[in-house]
């Protein structure tokens, strides 16, 4: 159980923190809730993957898009709406949904699976780390 939750820790920090520095690149800003779901996002996609390992890569990233945009609504609605914080605003994007998610960017997350999906592979075969 140990070892299940330092893995667990080192998977949510490296989905946090490139979670937070994509964002910095795309946006030239970050807050600190990002990190927290990046952090669970790659967690969350890194299990599927590696629950199921003989997923296409468009299966894979299907899923992984899935994963982000439902863990960004779930974000959204909280820092964003119950909380007012505004970390983002996607009311100007076409048939965003409250503001919150929006097709483009879910796009923009199927794709960044192609790469997270080839650093679980690596994750997976390193097993001194996980």
């Amino acid at each position: 159980m140990l070892k299940r939750l330092k893995c667990d820790c080192i998977l949510f920090s490296i989905g946090g923190v490139a979670y937070a520095l994509l964002e910095i690149l795309w946006r030239r800003k970050t807050h600190w809730t990002m990190a927290v779901t990046g952090g669970s996002c790659f967690l969350a996609i890194f299990r599927v993957y590696k629950k199921f390992p003989k997923l296409c890569l468009r299966s894979k990233c299907l899923i992984g898009g899935a994963i982000i945009t439902f863990m960004e609504g779930i974000c959204g609605f909280i820092v964003n709406v119950k909380c007012k914080l505004n970390v983002w605003d996607y009311s100007n994007c076409t048939l965003n949904y409250k503001g919150q998610i929006c097709p483009f960017y879910s796009m923009l997350w199927t794709l960044l699976c192609i790469p997270i999906s080839c650093i679980c592979k690596l994750l997976c075969k390193n097993k001194k780390i996980i």
